[in-house]
């Protein structure tokens, strides 16, 4: 199965799947990949290499993630570690994730969106 969904599925299937993520990315390509796309800038990377532990980095690129602005920022992430070989399983996860509460609160935010009511 070939996916990819809008930046608000794939934010909350992200936020489903946070452990998961954590525990598995070689995040350090993932930030180089994030900057290359623009999608994180010169201070960021700064911020996050300040950082050792490296599942400490990967939570505090996922928690930079949530609070950005950038309308594609779940996108590239997911197309950063759809270029991971070693993490196709996890692609499979993030592309198999249909949680009832997920749709549902894509329903609702469609419906949001569209009255302009939050």
């Amino acid at each position: 199965m070939v996916f990819v969904g809008s930046n608000a599925e794939l934010k909350l299937k992200f936020q489903r799947l946070h452990t998961t993520v954590v525990e598995s990315v070689n995040v350090t390509r993932i930030i180089d990949f994030l900057f290359q796309e623009g999608v994180l800038g010169a201070q960021d990377i700064r911020t996050l290499q300040r950082q050792r532990d490296t599942e400490q980095q990967c939570r505090d690129l996922l928690t930079l993630l949530h609070s950005s602005g950038n309308p594609q920022a779940f996108v590239h992430l997911y197309r950063a570690i759809k270029k991971e070989t070693h993490l196709q399983w996890l692609v499979k996860q993030i592309d198999d994730y249909t949680d009832q509460s997920l749709i549902d609160l894509l329903k609702q935010l469609y419906i949001n969106d569209k009255t302009g009511k939050f």
